[in-house]
């Protein structure tokens, strides 16, 4: 049965960014690999550490981010969000990666601006501008997305409540920037006098989140448990996350992205189509149109997940011609998928299968095993293609 690899993030004791980090290298995901990204952004001044712990008597891990405080300097500077967004530009990140942590810091920028009656070009962070919060987003960006997960869903947010102390004085919580970050997400509070989920919590989480409820259908593979930084003693300050595997039901609902270019440089073309399957798309192809006054063109059309619709138009629309993009549901019926793998003449060759119905409709060799075995047998890879493909329709077609 296919299935999609799912993660749920349990927010009963609130969320925020190095909670989130926590939670994720005590999934697995390990911390040297964090580190060893974070170095292709030049960002110095900081140690990520990660310890073993434990909270009311639960193993757990605490992430947090110790700030190198520079000499004849008090304190670090505020960073703009046009600054935060070339950093991450600039550095040799995944595109992916990149491309999500700028997103995430752009809704902060959003609220910030709104509530200082600015502009996000304008606008300064204070705490959400340091470094650590640079860390815990881009950080905990990339470790979402080592995982390679289909889905991710979110319980409702513990907020806590009372007041916060932050650059512009005591506030309520949730904080101005953290509640205009939670409309449209469910949220309560256990009546703990401090601050639960924090701006840099939210905006991640409504960002990866595809829905805000109890826990879905799945069968659980691994679990996580993140520290926060405060001491709670009526319940343990985790962010619990589980990964694990949930059936997919009927067709695939997905989205078409489509856009028209006649003015553009056809060697770009090649540069535009990866960098939309390194940001996620599940198909992209060109295809040869004619637009008004006759004019040759092309017409790029991306699918992809709902999810990924914004992050992909804006692809298109920075790195082509174009001036604008649409898009439209579509839903699809694919075959289960299993790998096997075939002994033939030319070694062990990948068999891709597709299964209707408990039966075996489809067995096609992977092109590139076949292309490696042509190239040590100094052969066609036609024949080789050609061959593994009859034992395969005789072995399970046949």
């Amino acid at each position: 049965m296919k299935t999609f690899r799912t993660a749920y993030f349990d927010c009963y004791s609130g969320i925020s960014g190095d909670m989130i980090l926590g939670a994720l290298v005590d999934l697995g995901v390990d911390i040297k690999d964090i580190r060893k990204a974070l170095k292709k952004m030049d960002l110095n001044g900081y140690k990520l550490q990660a310890k073993n712990i434990q909270r009311n008597g639960l193993a757990c891990t605490q992430v947090t981010v110790a700030i190198e405080k520079p000499k004849h300097q008090h304190s670090h500077p505020h960073r703009s969000f046009t600054s935060i967004k070339k950093l991450i530009e600039q550095s040799s990140l995944p595109s992916k990666v990149k491309i999500n942590s700028i997103e995430i810091f752009k809704r902060i920028a959003k609220v910030e601006a709104k509530i200082h009656n600015t502009t996000i070009e304008k606008i300064h962070f204070h705490e959400v501008g340091g470094i650590d919060s640079i860390v815990d987003i881009v950080g905990g960006v990339w470790a979402i997305e080592s995982l390679k997960l289909d889905k991710i869903y979110s319980s409702a947010l513990n907020v806590g409540e009372g007041f916060v102390d932050c650059a512009h004085g005591r506030l309520p919580v949730p904080a101005p920037a953290t509640l205009k970050l939670l409309k449209g997400i469910p949220v309560f509070s256990t009546g703990v006098k401090k601050e639960l989920t924090t701006p840099t919590g939210a905006a991640m989480i409504g960002f990866y989140a595809e829905k805000f409820q109890s826990m879905p259908a799945m069968t659980i593979t691994a679990d996580g448990y993140g520290a926060g930084s405060r001491i709670i003693p009526s319940f343990p300050n985790l962010l619990r996350v589980m990964i694990g595997e949930m059936p997919v039901t009927g067709s695939d609902g997905l989205v078409m992205i489509e856009t028209n270019i006649d003015d553009m440089n056809p060697e770009i073309f090649e540069a535009v189509m990866e960098s939309l399957f390194n940001a996620g798309a599940l198909d992209v192809y060109f295809s040869s149109i004619m637009m008004k006054k006759n004019r040759p063109a092309t017409k790029i059309s991306v699918l992809a997940e709902k999810k990924e619709r914004e992050i992909l138009s804006k692809i298109l629309l920075r790195e082509t011609t174009s001036f604008g993009v649409r898009f439209y549901e579509v839903d699809r019926l694919t075959l289960e998928r299993e790998i096997q793998r075939l002994k033939t003449t030319y070694g062990v060759i990948k068999i891709k299968v597709g299964i209707l119905d408990g039966e075996i409709v489809q067995a096609v060799p992977e092109f590139d095993d076949c292309r490696n075995a042509a190239r040590k047998k100094k052969i066609p890879v036609k024949k080789v293609y050609d061959d593994v493909f009859a034992m395969a329709l005789k072995k399970w077609l046949a």
